[in-house]
């Protein structure tokens, strides 16, 4: 684990936190966006300690959504976004993904279930690699995280190799090597005893509009709104933003 976070060091350079127990180990290399005291360094924790989550990315709306979970109960040791999935997930499970906005690669660690959750964000803005053999899952943010493990095999996939050479990126989930895959976007995994399985938990709609006198000026108002809106979220950070 300190190897695999040592060659993500320049994603994370700020911190870095590590969690074990006899089963999962999760390891992660901070870049301090939101809550830069040493409080927001992961992975963190729910109350009991019975949930652990590391996390990459941004939820825009977590503000929102923490007073949502304080006036439900929950208890909060940090200021961070990260803090907020790991509530969300004890208050909704697996369904708590239609819930964010924002961009993320997430592992939640739940030592009562004895189970990995897995999930990436809508679009795939962040990466999530994993491979899995002989019951064993390791996963990281960048396939060279993985390959400190040297027991995974670094032979090339031709197929998936002619895939970007002609596409630009994978058609599916693999990579440009054998047996290393990624959670694709929209989707979310579930590693337990039962093996992996993964799943998306949402889809682009191609409907048309119920209304077919859709105006262009009411189009043009909203979407107005909408961009509105996303730039004023992603403004929220405890350091300086760059546009």
């Amino acid at each position: 684990l300190r190897k695999m976070i040592g060659l993500l060091r320049h994603r994370g350079p700020d911190a870095s936190g590590i969690y074990t127990d006899a089963i999962a180990g999760l390891a992660h290399a901070r870049l301090s966006i939101i809550d830069l005291s040493n409080t927001g360094i992961q992975p963190i924790h729910n109350e009991d300690k019975t949930l652990w989550i590391v996390f990459n990315g941004e939820i825009f709306n977590y503000p929102e959504l923490k007073k949502d979970l304080v006036e439900k109960g929950h208890r909060f040791y940090t200021q961070t976004d990260t803090e907020v999935l790991i509530h969300l997930y004890e208050d909704k499970g697996m369904d708590m993904f239609s819930d964010l906005n924002g961009q993320f690669a997430l592992a939640i660690w739940d030592t009562k279930q004895k189970r990995l959750i897995l999930a990436r964000d809508r679009v795939g803005i962040r990466p999530l690699f994993y491979h899995m053999s002989n019951g064993r899952l390791v996963f990281g943010s960048e396939i060279k995280s993985l390959f400190a493990d040297t027991g995974i095999s670094r032979n090339i996939d031709p197929g998936v190799l002619s895939d970007i050479f002609t596409t630009w990126t994978p058609i599916d989930s693999g990579t440009p090597f054998q047996g290393i895959n990624q959670i694709p976007p929209g989707n979310l995994a579930e590693y337990s005893k039962q093996g992996l399985i993964v799943r998306p938990y949402w889809a682009l709609d191609f409907n048309s509009p119920k209304d077919d006198e859709y105006l262009f000026d009411e189009s043009v108002d909203e979407l107005n709104s909408l961009l509105l809106d996303a730039s004023r979220i992603r403004l929220r950070a405890d350091v300086p933003v760059g546009a």
